[in-house]
């Protein structure tokens, strides 16, 4: 082999090298939608949330983490069943490896429903739930909580659901922040257990103000709320006998769509009043849609009564919530008729939306949380970066195409 040769081909040697290497560099690898959206669950977490309550006792090859990603992206696809969620899950294997996930079969996702411990889930969510931002935390005392509860009717296949003289089902009482727009807590109860029965269990925050409706009157926990040394803002019940200790305004007040009458330091006129210790305000508020009157109290001596009126007013946004819920995500059909596999889904839906919310704030997009979620659903399993989620990918990413001159076929080319 003559030198001119050898050093041929050692060149062509090193130019293959150079190119396989600029191949490799420009073919980077891109996880799909559902993997970036899924990516703020701790699996090192998830493990002892699931040894703790000994989730994976009846089925070792389908465990929660698949179970988990099978609800999430039926909540995100619009499965409505069992068998369109197998269908359409088994029908993207490609997707599956990076997920640590396989295929599925119908009857092992029913025996999962059937079976598995909803407590799970349920700390899962709460895991979810606890990544604030953390720019935030040091305005503890201006942040809300909101707290309701929104029925869940079900049909005469759930024979186990109760009746509560309005509709047979189930109920989910939720904790919701308002100002980073996230459930923080959800319980699901059925239909004829009493809203203050769960209120009580919400373990209070120092610094923080819980806004709920009258039907979680329970003098015993707002109590709890004020030695906690937090915030309550509610409506009393119609037969609470208020006696007026001192008027605390004098003109009126403007708000949005509201006008505050009247500030007043109130206690209890009945003999209960040793049972509520605390000093109390009742604001009267009139509406300037229908000229209607209501009267709002709370514990909080200090902020204005504009103020917590605006912060009785911001409770309709949970109702906000619950309709979004409703509409974008699978509450109203479910794929079991099970009680453990309705609050499988229930929590599932809880989860996927706080996902959806953390991911669009990550991925800082420009348009709202419905077209996002929209775009999600459509493209669970292609290929590109949430922040780049309506923008077309290129035809052939892994080449640069060569930009000829214009006048290169209409023979001017110099």
């Amino acid at each position: 082999m003559s030198r001119k040769t050898r050093e041929l081909d050692e060149f062509s040697c090193y130019f293959l090298v150079v190119e396989t290497q600029k191949t490799v560099r420009d073919m980077r690898f891109t996880a799909t939608i559902f993997s970036q959206l899924v990516e703020p669950l701790d699996r090192r977490r998830l493990a002892a949330i699931v040894e703790r309550h000994d989730a994976d006792a009846y089925d070792k090859t389908f465990d929660s983490w698949r179970h988990l990603m099978a609800l999430i992206f039926a909540q995100l696809s619009g499965a409505d069943s069992l068998r369109g969620l197998a269908a359409a899950w088994n029908a993207n294997p490609d997707a599956h490896y990076h997920l640590d996930c396989g295929a599925v079969a119908r009857s092992t996702l029913a025996d999962a429903n059937a079976r598995r411990p909803v407590g799970a889930f349920a700390e899962v969510f709460s895991m979810v739930a606890a990544l604030t931002d953390r720019s935030t935390r040091n305005e503890g005392t201006k942040l809300l909580r909101l707290i309701d509860s929104t029925p869940i009717p079900l049909g005469k296949l759930f024979a186990w659901a109760k009746f509560n003289g309005r509709i047979r089902g189930m109920k989910a009482h939720v904790v919701y922040d308002p100002g980073r727009d996230l459930p923080r807590l959800i319980d699901i109860t059925h239909a004829n257990v009493n809203d203050a029965q769960i209120g009580r269990t919400v373990e209070a925050e120092p610094g923080l103000t819980y806004v709920f409706d009258k039907g979680y009157c329970h003098y015993g926990w707002w109590s709890a709320v004020h030695a906690a040394k937090a915030f309550f803002v509610t409506r009393p019940k119609h037969n609470m006998r208020l006696r007026v200790v001192a008027e605390r305004q004098s003109e009126p007040s403007p708000g949005d769509g509201f006008v505050v009458t009247s500030d007043q330091a109130v206690v209890f006129a009945s003999k209960g009043d040793s049972k509520l210790a605390m000093p109390l305000r009742r604001i009267r508020v009139r509406r300037h849609l229908d000229g209607k009157t209501i009267n709002v109290i709370t514990n909080d001596m200090t902020r204005s009564s504009l103020e917590v009126a605006k912060a009785y007013k911001l409770r309709w946004q949970i109702e906000l919530l619950f309709r979004w819920l409703k509409q974008h995500l699978k509450l109203r059909t479910f794929m079991g008729t099970s009680e453990n596999a309705v609050k499988l889904q229930v929590i599932a839906a809880m989860i996927a939306y706080v996902l959806l919310r953390l991911a669009a704030k990550a991925a800082k997009t420009k348009f709202d949380i419905l077209r996002f979620t929209e775009l999600v659903g459509a493209l669970l399993f292609e290929r590109r970066r949430l922040a780049a989620i309506d923008t077309p990918p290129p035809a052939n990413p892994s080449r640069k195409r060569n930009r000829l001159h214009p006048n290169q076929l209409a023979f001017h080319y110099v």
